[in-house]
């Protein structure tokens, strides 16, 4: 790039400045253009983490960030505006998984208002809701990495309450049944989309705490959300579940509007070229990350992204394949712990809410572990060096560990009417467990596919989804058939078969990612 491109490019976006300041900032651009040439322009420098490519150009009218300390760059916003995001989101999270259980409880009463007697239906009363989780992604990951995150939510959140009032308003099961459907599918959102506004927003080595912050209540919702319900459809009825979420929903949305910043590089950077065209008049103005096809072409292949990394990325593939056996097993004991409780040990329907709290208690836990020991075991991996993905995975040991411990434990004292706080100590081991795997995926994702990371977690929540919708509806006939002890040992063995998939991820992990055979054309 020489000096006289640079003054022509400088001083066609900035005709007010004076000599002074404008020999500052060709001084400055031309250092950046220095350093570009020995690095791509965008890249996160202590952990080469690179989310958006931009190549160095000499074309004065190609607009980038004013170097790699610019502070419109979302990496280098300060720590009071990234957290502000970051807990605003997790906030408007907490809901979408509230809804997944929070109706659970009200169940029985909504069955007889509607007259219905299939255990079946009960069941997929609640987990249907999950099955618009495997649908939603598919859709709002390739908007929020076409048009940005900010408006993909606020639309989702609008939807979400819309859909809720459908569900609280319902005259028949079936059509509580679409209602609950829709809701799920927008509810997807921010589970989807907040893994991106992370990579938009932290570095690799920050992202441990952040994502725990902000997973917490993607597990934690469908735990609490019981206890909540429970109290709710005793006191006023099970539409009363329904028209909390949407009461809320509303004061978060209109709170988002006013607090909530876009955070995706790309929409922020054609942001500046806008305010630089109508400053300096240069209509030729464009982004760095402006890309050559048209928005029903990139449309296309960013829909067809996350089913490319799910079926063509093995190990995507297979982490996702694991955590959607996990989450399955979660939403197994949401379906089936009010019955047990109920039916075995004779807690009154107005308090066997509180049992999903040993749960949550565990999930509580994991997630403060894994917050303090993620980022420091990644750099103590890395020994100064590179801060691969991969050095997430063995985190996930204990959890595989847990997950059968919690599940033997929880059947078989129950199976036995051991006093009812053996059962939810063994309900808290497997909070645990499931906490300490999911954790350490959801993060390999994020820190693996920084750029789609979106992407990558819709690929995740499809199957993960799946998981969670399908599974319950076996949950009361596994029981029946083999009793509540055989049964949650047979969830364990399966578990435990799918230890030397972890095992091989652990130790193959790069290799199978960056393997030629499987590189994806994202």
């Amino acid at each position: 790039m020489s000096e006289k491109d640079l003054e022509t490019g400088t001083a066609a976006r900035s005709p007010s400045l004076s000599s002074t300041s404008l020999t500052d900032e060709i001084t400055h651009a031309r250092r950046f253009a220095e350093q570009s040439d020995l690095e791509k322009v965008y890249s996160r420098h202590e952990d080469k983490d690179v989310a958006f490519e931009i190549v160095p150009t000499t074309d004065p009218n190609v607009v980038n960030w004013d170097g790699p300390d610019d502070p419109e760059n979302p990496l280098n916003w300060p720590s009071k505006r990234k957290w502000t995001n970051i807990v605003l989101l997790a906030l408007i999270t907490t809901l979408t998984p509230l809804a997944s259980s929070m109706f659970a409880p009200g169940v029985p009463q909504m069955m007889d208002d509607f007259d219905e007697k299939s255990t079946d239906l009960a069941s997929f009363a609640v987990s249907i809701y999950i099955v618009g989780y495997a649908f939603g992604p598919l859709i709002i990951a390739p908007l929020s990495e076409l048009y940005g995150r900010l408006w993909v939510y606020h639309i989702n959140s609008f939807l979400f309450i819309a859909f809720n009032i459908g569900c609280a308003r319902s005259t028949s099961l079936s059509m509580l049944l679409v209602f609950r459907l829709l809701a799920g599918t927008v509810g997807s959102c921010p589970v989807t989309v907040g893994s991106g506004s992370i990579a938009d927003t932290f570095r690799q080595d920050q992202r441990g705490w952040v994502m725990s912050v902000w997973t917490f209540p993607i597990l934690f919702g469908p735990s609490i959300g019981p206890v909540m319900g429970s109290y709710l459809s005793a006191a006023a009825g099970w539409q009363w579940a329904f028209w909390f979420l949407a009461i809320v929903g509303g004061v978060m949305l209109i709170i988002a509007a006013f607090i909530q910043r876009e955070t995706y590089p790309p929409i922020l950077l054609e942001r500046k070229v806008q305010r630089l065209r109508k400053e300096t008049g240069n209509d030729k103005l464009r982004s760095a990350l402006q890309s050559s096809k048209t928005p029903r072409q990139l449309f296309l292949i960013s829909i067809v992204r996350p089913t490319k990394m799910l079926l063509f990325s093995p190990i995507v593939f297979g982490l996702s394949l694991y955590i959607a056996v996990t989450y399955g097993y979660m939403y197994i004991l949401i379906t089936t712990l009010t019955p047990v409780f109920h039916e075995l040990y004779g807690i009154s329907l107005s308090n066997v809410g509180l049992v999903y709290l040993g749960f949550g208690v565990g999930q509580f836990v994991g997630l403060f572990a894994f917050g303090f020991f993620s980022d420091s075991y990644l750099k103590r991996l890395a020994k100064g060096g590179e801060m691969k993905p991969e050095y997430r995975l063995p985190l996930l040991w204990p959890g595989a560990v847990l997950i059968p411990v919690g599940l033997i434990l929880y059947g078989w004292s129950a199976h036995y009417l051991v006093h009812w706080i053996v059962p939810i100590i063994g309900t808290t081991i497997l909070g645990l467990g499931l906490i300490t795997a999911f954790m350490p995926v959801g993060t390999y994702l994020v820190d693996a596919y920084t750029a789609y990371a979106a992407s990558a977690m819709a690929a995740n929540t499809v199957l993960r989804s799946l998981g969670g919708a399908f599974l319950p509806l076996a949950g009361r006939r596994l029981y029946a058939t083999l009793g509540i002890g055989w049964g949650n040992s047979l969830l364990a063995f399966i578990a435990l078969a799918m230890l030397p998939m972890m095992w091989v991820f652990v130790k193959h992990g790069e290799r199978i990612r960056t393997h030629p055979r499987f590189q994806l054309n994202l």
